[in-house]
């Protein structure tokens, strides 16, 4: 292995144990709405909150991990670049999550070193078939993203108005992601691919609620 090979696998290691293991960093407060007061919500609502932030929170660790992916095998210097900048964003999103998991007294998915490892393979191998096909794969995950949020803002207890903000800026983000993958010449993955990853989503979503 040559010495900026193995670089930059020391690198994926390093933010991969980050990631996982260590306190989520945000260059960025969390967003809040104005007014709102903490501990205001029911028992119901809090566990209902809770569960969905922590599926949010191991959604935004998977999505870190596949830029990660991606970035390490990217062919170009400028496609890496934009990997990494999206993953630094994801970052807040994960610190945000954080935040607001330990404001309603519960815990991020005892899963989440799958969840990383998993979502890590799935962007390193996109990025095996090129700039363009993993540019494809980081908008189609965004527009599926975009979806599972638009359903977790439905399901949001009323009361919840800072976990609604939360996601309605990562939702906000996760957009533009998407749409400059698009813009960089992304190619739409195929019909059965989008599938695949449809279905991925949900065993993790699913297991991320309760687990």
């Amino acid at each position: 292995m040559e010495s900026g090979q193995l670089d930059s696998v020391i690198a994926a290691v390093d933010r991969a144990l980050r990631s996982v293991f260590a306190p989520a960093q945000t260059s960025r407060s969390a967003p809040a709405a104005p007014g709102e007061a903490a501990g205001t919500l029911s028992d119901a609502d809090r566990r209902t909150s809770a569960a969905l932030m922590r599926v949010n929170h191991a959604g935004e660790l998977a999505a870190q991990a596949l830029y990660h992916g991606q970035a390490l095998m990217a062919r170009s210097a400028a496609t890496r670049d934009m990997l990494l900048a999206a993953a630094r964003s994801e970052a807040d999103h994960l610190a945000w999550c954080e935040t607001r998991l330990r404001e309603l007294g519960a815990r991020p998915s005892l899963l989440n070193p799958l969840w990383y490892l998993g979502s890590f393979a799935l962007g390193a191998g996109a990025a095996i078939l090129g700039d363009r096909a993993s540019l494809g794969f980081v908008a189609e995950t965004e527009r599926q993203v975009e979806g599972h949020l638009d359903e977790h803002l439905g399901r949001l207890p009323a009361g919840d108005t800072r976990s609604r903000a939360i996601l309605q800026a990562m939702r906000a983000e996760e957009i533009a992601h998407g749409a400059a993958a698009a813009a960089a010449g992304g190619t739409r993955p195929p019909a059965p691919v989008r599938a695949l990853m449809r279905r991925t989503a949900r065993v993790m979503t699913g297991s991320a609620y309760w687990i």
